[in-house]
């Protein structure tokens, strides 16, 4: 059975810090493209950051250019979200997906598995 777990969302200032990670189990996770998207209450989830595979090639929404850096640990099945300078408009839950040996793709539908999502709030 594939299960996707994020974790490290909470509660931050405006201008904090935050990192999520994205574990997986069930599936060669060092063969999957992973994603990271957010949905904010009355809002459609919107596509955040992606890493290939291999690491080679990530992608970003322009909201989080130069804040947000995603990275890979596939030795230990693990894939994170560095947020820095964290603003209220970032408030949301945080879900990571992850497809099989894909391009870096921002569409929702294009990933197979999702975890159940960690909730992030930035205050003002």
């Amino acid at each position: 059975q594939v299960q996707l777990v994020e974790s490290g969302g909470g509660l931050v200032q405006a201008g904090g810090s935050l990192r999520l990670s994205c574990a997986a189990s069930g599936i060669t996770f060092s063969s999957y493209t992973v994603g990271w998207f957010r949905q904010a209450p009355g809002k459609e989830r919107e596509f955040v950051a992606t890493i290939t595979w291999s690491g080679s090639s990530t992608v970003y929404a322009d909201s989080v250019k130069g804040r947000f850096t995603i990275s890979r640990d596939n030795a230990k099945n693990a894939v994170y979200l560095q947020m820095n300078t964290l603003k209220p408009e970032d408030t949301a839950v945080y879900y990571c997906a992850a497809r099989y040996r894909t391009i870096a793709t921002m569409y929702p539908n294009s990933y197979d598995y999702w975890g159940q999502g960690t909730q992030v709030t930035v205050s003002s």
